[in-house]
C-alpha cells in the first residue's frame, strides 16, 4: 500500500501532462488530410504516379493511422502532366478541402506553381519527384523540402562518372521544357569544369516516340558519350532506339543523368548493361530497404518501388513525426518541426535538412548489370559507391535562396 501511495502523485502528474498535451495539440477540422499530386497516367506515371501513393499510404498506415488523436486521410489526383491543372488542383485543395500539406511532384514547373502556393498559404510542400534545382535555390521557401534529388546532383553524380570512364567529348539529347535546360547547363558546367568538351545537342519535345532524327545527329558528332537528358519514357525510348542504332557498339559510350531502378526495368538489361549512373537510392540496397520495397510489391503486382516512391513514403513519415511534435497541423510550426529534425527511416539515417528545403541524403554510383549478371528478380544494378551529401548536392551559398541570404 505504501508503494501505491509513494507512486500515486507520480501517476496523477503523468495523466494530467496527457490531458495538458492533448487538451493543447490543435488539428484543424480534426483531422491531418495529405495529398499527393503527380502523373499518374502519363510519361512520368512509372516514375512517379501511383507509387508515390502507394509509399503515402504505407507511411500512414505505419504511422498507426492518427497524430494527436486525430485520424490522417490522403486524397489524391492526377496532375496530367500541366502546370495549369496542377496548380488548380493544389489551390482547391488548400482553399476548399482544407489540405494540410502536399506530397509528390512530376514536372517542374508544376512544382514550381504549387511551391509558390504553399509558401502564400503556409501549408508544407514534400518534393518526391520533381527536379528543378530552382525548388532549393531561387524559388526556395521555408515551407518546400526537396527529399529525393534534383537536376545539381543527378547531373554531377553521372557526368563524373562517364569522366571517370575516359569520356572527353559530349553530346547531350535533351527533353524540351524548363527540366531539360536545367540539366544541360547543369552538365555543361560540369563537363567543362573537369576539362572536357561539349561537342552539340538537339532538343526533343516530351513524350517523343521517335529518336531517330536526334540518334543520328549525335552519331555525326562523334562525341564520346552521347548523355540522355530525359527521364521516364523518353529516356526508356531512347534508349531503346539508340540500341538499335548501334551506338556503344560503335565506340561511343551511352550516359543518363535521370535513370531511375523504375527506367532500367523498363528498358531491360539488354538494352541497359554497363550504363553508370547516379541515383539516390534502390530496391534491393541494402536488407532494410528490400524487406520495406518487398511489402511495397506485394502492393504493386510486383513492380519495385523506385526512389521517388520510397521517396513519397520518407517525406509523409517524416511529415507525420513533426505534426506529432509539433502538437498542431498548423504549417509554419510543422515546417520548423521538420526541418529541425533528422531523418531516420528504412532508407534516411540521421540525415540533415538544410536551411533552402534541401535533404542532405547521399548518393549512390550504380551500373546495370548484363544479363548474366542478374541471378534473381529484379536483380539489376551493381552498386559501385557513394557520394557524400557534400560532394553531391549544389554549395549553398550558390543556390540563390533568400532564406539562406537572410540568414
Amino acid at each position: 500500500m505504501a508503494t501505491v501511495k509513494k507512486f500515486k502523485p507520480l501517476l496523477i502528474a503523468c495523466a494530467m501532462s496527457a490531458l495538458s498535451m492533448a487538451a493543447h495539440a490543435q488539428v484543424s477540422n480534426d483531422v491531418v488530410k495529405i495529398g499527393v499530386m503527380s502523373d499518374m497516367t502519363g510519361p512520368y506515371a512509372g516514375e512517379v504516379g501511383p507509387g508515390l501513393l502507394t509509399g503515402a499510404r504505407m507511411a500512414v498506415e505505419d504511422f498507426g493511422g492518427k497524430v494527436l488523436g486525430k485520424p490522417i486521410e490522403v486524397v489524391v489526383a492526377d496532375d496530367q502532366n500541366k502546370p495549369d491543372v496542377g496548380t488548380g488542383i493544389a489551390r482547391k485543395w488548400i482553399e476548399s478541402d482544407k489540405v494540410d500539406a502536399i506530397v509528390g511532384g512530376s514536372n517542374s514547373a508544376i512544382a514550381l506553381g504549387i511551391a509558390n502556393l504553399m509558401k502564400q498559404n503556409n501549408k508544407p510542400y514534400f518534393i518526391t519527384g520533381s527536379q528543378s534545382a530552382d525548388l532549393t535555390g531561387k524559388s526556395c521557401s521555408p515551407m518546400t523540402f526537396q527529399f529525393v534529388s534534383d537536376t545539381y546532383s543527378l547531373t554531377k553524380a553521372s557526368i563524373q562518372a562517364l569522366m571517370a570512364q575516359g569520356a572527353k567529348t559530349f553530346y547531350f539529347i535533351t527533353v524540351d521544357y524548363a527540366y531539360g535546360a536545367a540539366m544541360q547547363t547543369a552538365a555543361t558546367r560540369f563537363v567543362e569544369a573537369a576539362g572536357g568538351k561539349v561537342a552539340g545537342s538537339v532538343r526533343h519535345p516530351l513524350g517523343t516516340t521517335d529518336f531517330s532524327q536526334y540518334l543520328l545527329q549525335a552519331q555525326a558528332s562523334k562525341a564520346n558519350a552521347v548523355v540522355m537528358l530525359n527521364s521516364g519514357l523518353d529516356l526508356i525510348n531512347a534508349m531503346k532506339q539508340a540500341g538499335e542504332y548501334r551506338l556503344a557498339k560503335s565506340g561511343q559510350t551511352l550516359g543518363v543523368t535521370s535513370m531511375s531502378f523504375n527506367g532500367v526495368v523498363g528498358m531491360g538489361l539488354e538494352v541497359g548493361q554497363g550504363v553508370v549512373f547516379g541515383s539516390p537510392w534502390a530496391w534491393n540496397i541494402n536488407n532494410e530497404s528490400k524487406t520495406w520495397s518487398e511489402r511495397f510489391m506485394e502492393r504493386s503486382r510486383g513492380s519495385a518501388p523506385g526512389a521517388n516512391h520510397a521517396g513519397a513514403y520518407s517525406a509523409t513519415m517524416h511529415y507525420l513525426k513533426a505534426v506529432a511534435a509539433a502538437g498542431t497541423d498548423e504549417g509554419v510550426a510543422v515546417a520548423a518541426k521538420v526541418r529541425s529534425t533528422p531523418i531516420n527511416d528504412f532508407q534516411f539515417k540521421n540525415v540533415s535538412i538544410r536551411e533552402d528545403g534541401q535533404v542532405m541524403r547521399p548518393m549512390q554510383v550504380m551500373q546495370v548489370k548484363t544479363p548474366a549478371e542478374s541471378k534473381y528478380k529484379l536483380d539489376y544494378i551493381h552498386f559501385k559507391g557513394e557520394m557524400p551529401a557534400d560532394q553531391v548536392w549544389r554549395p549553398l551559398a550558390e543556390g540563390g535562396c533568400d532564406l539562406v541570404k537572410a540568414k
